[in-house]
């Protein structure tokens, strides 16, 4: 399986702390069957200053101590990139890098409030030549109140990629209704691990791959995790999904303010 989506570089941003995390990381995605793994760390001004330079040398230095290891992971570049007014420009310049060089990168759109006007940014970067992936759309706040956004991205041309995690639903009733919801509209064009360590979101795909061939069959699962993937890395044209279904599941009542506060649930 390919991961396009991780934060195994050590003392980047809020993933991997050091090298000893790096390479428990790298095991465990071994053992679970993944064999290349993108190094997506936060670019985000302000707070996580990351460049294509600084994450191409951190690379570099990983390599060896997988090779050290004798661990069998082969890594590549990329970046978990958030909205910024020159996005555009440092595309184009090569200050942020796309995965493993090509036309793809992850693009993760603010996680609390939605950024206004967000349908035209992506377009602004799909008509400069590049093709953002929207990362872990169901874990988005404002996914309840703005899902026509979501949609909206999706039909200019924006790829979806949800995380193994709330399939399983690791982070609660929403994120695993929205994760199925897109699923089952045909909207989820990849599945990754979004990794940040060894304890809590762990380099592991399979138990989520599981659960996407029980809901959508062998042939989409194995897309999401092999061959979708592959082609990003490889700069190849990607069809979508392309199956717009009804969702399948009832969504989550909303909770009151004192359920909230309390933390009751009426279930």
């Amino acid at each position: 399986m390919i991961d396009i989506h991780s934060h195994i570089l050590p003392g980047l941003d809020d993933g991997a702390p050091d090298l000893a995390t790096s390479i428990q990381m790298a095991r465990l995605a071994v053992a679970d069957g993944i064999t290349c793994m993108a190094c997506t760390p936060h670019i985000l001004p302000g707070l996580y200053e990351n460049t294509a330079s600084g994450i191409t040398v951190a690379i570099g230095a990983l390599r060896k101590a997988f090779a050290d290891e004798d661990i069998p992971l082969e890594i590549v570049t990329g970046a978990d990139v958030h909205v910024a007014p020159d996005l555009v420009e440092k595309l184009n310049a090569g200050l942020v890098p796309t995965l493993n060089g090509s036309r793809y990168f992850l693009f993760e759109p603010s996680h609390r409030i939605l950024t206004p006007r967000l349908e035209e940014f992506a377009e602004r970067l799909i008509g400069a030549g590049f093709i953002p992936i929207v990362t872990h759309p169901e874990r988005l706040q404002w996914i309840r109140s703005s899902y026509g956004v979501i949609q909206s991205l999706n039909r200019i041309g924006c790829l979806m990629q949800i995380t193994a995690g709330s399939v399983l639903g690791e982070f609660g009733k929403v994120p695993l209704y929205f994760a199925e919801r897109l699923l089952d509209e045909g909207r989820v064009d990849i599945l990754a691990s979004d990794a940040h360590g060894t304890t809590r979101r762990r380099p592991l795909l399979s138990r989520a791959r599981d659960a996407v061939a029980q809901r959508l069959g062998e042939a989409e699962a194995n897309a999401m995790v092999e061959t979708r993937p592959a082609a990003v890395l490889c700069n190849a044209t990607i069809a979508p999904v392309g199956q717009f279904s009804e969702a399948r599941v009832p969504e989550p009542e909303r909770r009151s303010f004192l359920s909230r506060l309390f933390g009751r649930t009426n279930s």
